[in-house]
């Protein structure tokens, strides 16, 4: 991912110099189990537990001759190893696959935190905002079109317990992930005690594989980047939201501006939902690596490496791209300019079609069979309004003297208000306070 995106916790995690200390940290647990079974010298244990990480850049030198990652890490390390010979015993009966899956997990359970720290950030933000505007009205809308009245807060409490269920889905694919394997070629154990697994597995807070074979089977990894697209495109729906909200000829909802900023380099007057669409542009980089890391799932017997060049890019790319997706949905919100006199004036700009319900349902209450009576009756008058712009209840009452019926104009008055659609919302504002 470009450093664009690349908020610098999280792009700590993923790079070199960190991957190359967590290996460091998996192969001297190793040898400290070892080392207690008596298999390899305490002294050679203490010289590699002094030995620095290597540099990246002297991995990377030596792997240019090797053509083997983990053979120039062990060399590299070696050469900062005194005295040198200990290194002998370092990745004593493992297998690449050991070091590199177990090291990966400890990376996917880091990146988990900081996207799950962010995750309850946002559901603070978003809760805290739909209680803001429990009393916010707004009409709310089907297929883009004026349905019924609704209020503000309703639709972000929708987001919010998205964005707690997506959080908690990455919460679940976190132990997942959180899987690793000391079992040697094949994953047989042939050279390796699987006392050694369990004494790092315990010491690193993870879980050892319940089948070792000689790689992990990547459909825990799948499951995780499954749960941060997820997360991702309910993002994205939040995004969406303002993005139609900010249109001129809506312009309910808009993006906070600030001082010195600029909409277009042609147009002066633009103020654009430019960080609602950059969130919608970055979920799709979440959700394109769900299907490549799912084919890691299917490899050739015990091993093969098709799932690793995919991996290296993937992984950081769609956790870097949801720390910052994340980053910035907190700052959307945070920043989000609520017009509430442009809601309650969209509402009530169709001359009142918004209860063409609730007079259906009255008229049905008042004898009129519904489908040969009520419903014709009440869309004849809707058509009318429409094609003529005026008031709903005039049409109605016309429509309805031609039918020979006369409308109890003081029973629409008690239905006929944006308050009485909301009033049944408040146990769910209520239950919302509660989210965590």
């Amino acid at each position: 991912m470009i450093g664009r995106y690349t908020l610098p916790d999280m792009g700590r995690v993923w790079s070199e110099a960190r991957k190359y200390e967590l290996w460091c940290q998996v192969e001297t647990l190793v040898m400290e189990a070892h080392a207690e079974a008596g298999v390899v010298p305490e002294d050679a244990l203490e010289a590699v537990r002094k030995a620095p990480a290597p540099t990246p850049e002297a991995v990377a030198e030596i792997e240019a001759v090797t053509q083997h990652d983990v053979i120039a890490f062990l060399s590299a390390w070696a050469d900062n190893t005194e005295p040198r010979e200990a290194a002998a015993y370092v990745h004593f009966g493992m297998t690449s696959s050991d070091l590199l899956d177990t090291a990966l997990a400890l990376q996917l359970v880091e990146a988990s935190a900081l996207l799950l720290e962010k995750a309850d950030r946002l559901v603070a933000v978003l809760r805290d905002h739909a209680l803001a505007h429990r009393a916010t009205l707004r009409v709310g809308r089907t297929h883009g079109i004026h349905g019924e009245p609704d209020v503000w807060g309703h639709r972000v409490a929708d987001l919010a317990y998205g964005v707690a269920r997506s959080r908690d889905r990455i919460r679940r694919a976190r132990e997942a992930v959180g899987v690793m394997a000391i079992s040697g070629a094949v994953g047989t154990y042939s050279n390796i005690d699987p006392a050694v697994e369990q004494y790092v597995a315990a010491k690193l807070n993870l879980r050892a594989a319940d089948v070792s074979t000689q790689v992990v089977l990547r459909d825990g990894i799948s499951e995780w980047v499954s749960a941060l697209a997820i997360m991702s495109t309910v993002l994205e729906a939040i995004a969406l939201e303002v993005r139609h909200g900010q249109r001129t000829e809506v312009r309910e909802l808009s993006e906070a501006f600030g001082k010195g900023q600029k909409g277009s380099s042609a147009m002066p007057h633009k103020k654009n939902p430019i960080v609602s669409e950059r969130i919608a542009g970055m979920a799709r980089i979440v959700r394109a690596q769900v299907v490549p890391v799912m084919e890691g799932i299917p490899l050739w017997h015990e091993r093969d490496i098709s799932h690793s060049s995919t991996e290296r890019i993937s992984l950081p790319d769609a956790s870097i791209s949801l720390d910052y997706l994340l980053n910035l949905t907190i700052r959307l919100i945070e920043g989000l300019v609520v017009d509430k006199d442009r809601m309650l004036a969209n509402l009530e700009s169709t001359g009142g079609l918004i209860y063409t319900s609730t007079v259906l349902l009255e008229l049905v209450e008042m004898g009129l069979a519904r489908d040969t009576e009520a419903y014709p009756l009440s869309q004849r008058a809707a058509m009318k309004t429409w094609e003529t712009g005026r008031p709903f209840r005039e049409t109605l009452r016309e429509e309805a003297a031609a039918a020979g019926l006369t409308i109890d104009e003081a029973r629409l008055d008690q239905v006929c208000r944006p308050e009485r659609f909301v009033e049944r919302l408040d146990g769910m504002f209520e239950k919302l306070a509660d989210l965590r």
